[in-house]
């Protein structure tokens, strides 16, 4: 099985793959966009997206990206984000002047960096920094970055779980072109639209709160091409193939303009 993430090989993205999927041949892509291009084009069988973090919040992006294109979620997966910082072989910490990552990063570390003096510097990738690092041979500088980023670029790490608060986790959907019925507990995402009127978002939330139906995530983005028009995400734990919740989706149905489900998966319990 073949499965996209976005980022250089040992990125944070690529040990979620691991993770969550095993022993499977992993495709990195530059950007989101070509993260999910590569499923649809089928180059990829999945893709494994990041769609929040616990510290730094939602990847509006990639919400986008989900209603963009005709793909389903068939699964979700919560990788605990630590931190490493890493630099060439013999430099010592006190050598460090700089540090180099991505912007989200460098913020969950601020106050680590900021006690040791090291100065900050924003590029494109966690594991494309040790990359960086490396073809420069600079030896003031170290880089963000998973222990994995480490080991495959043969760098060193002075120093692990540097970030700044221990509770930080990304959430990933993976996202396939054919979707699932998920057997054990499950959670359904979805996307709907409603008219701009008094009490039109407290009727399409007690569909579901009417059914004792649990939300575990809100999201509103806005509708591209009508300002001040919105679209809202929803996470709630069950599956379109059980009673309850189809109940709540036809009952939604009846406030929603535009209503589609993203798709029903296994509830990640790790």
């Amino acid at each position: 099985m073949k499965v996209s993430f976005q980022g250089e090989p040992g990125a944070y993205s690529e040990q979620a793959v691991f993770d969550y999927f095993g022993d499977v041949e992993t495709i990195p892509c530059e950007s989101f966009d070509a993260m999910f291009d590569s499923v649809v084009s089928g180059k990829s069988d999945l893709a494994l997206a990041p769609i929040e973090n616990s510290l730094a919040g939602s990847i509006h992006q990639n919400y986008d990206l989900l209603l963009r294109h005709n793909l389903h979620i068939v699964g979700e997966y919560f990788l605990r984000v630590r931190h490493c910082l890493i630099a060439m072989p013999g430099v010592k910490k006190e050598d460090i002047k700089k540090a180099i990552s991505h912007p989200q990063a460098l913020g969950q570390c601020a106050a680590y960096l900021r006690n040791h003096g090291i100065k900050t510097e924003q590029v494109y990738d966690t594991a494309g920094s040790v990359k960086m690092l490396k073809e420069s041979g600079a030896r003031d500088v170290a880089a963000i970055a998973s222990k994995r980023a480490a080991e495959l670029y043969e760098m060193q790490i002075l120093e692990e779980g540097i970030e700044d608060n221990a509770e930080n986790y990304t959430r990933f959907l993976a996202v396939g072109r054919e979707p699932v019925v998920p057997e054990l507990e499950a959670k359904t995402s979805i996307v709907f639209t409603l008219k701009n009127q008094p009490g039109a978002l407290f009727k399409a939330l007690s569909v579901f709160a009417l059914r004792d139906i649990d939300l575990t995530k809100i999201e509103s983005r806005p509708l591209q091409g009508k300002p001040w028009e919105y679209l809202f995400y929803i996470d709630f734990i069950g599956s379109t193939s059980d009673s309850v919740s189809k109940r709540a989706l036809d009952h939604l149905r009846e406030y929603a303009l535009i209503l589609r489900v993203l798709g029903s998966y296994p509830r990640f319990r790790g």
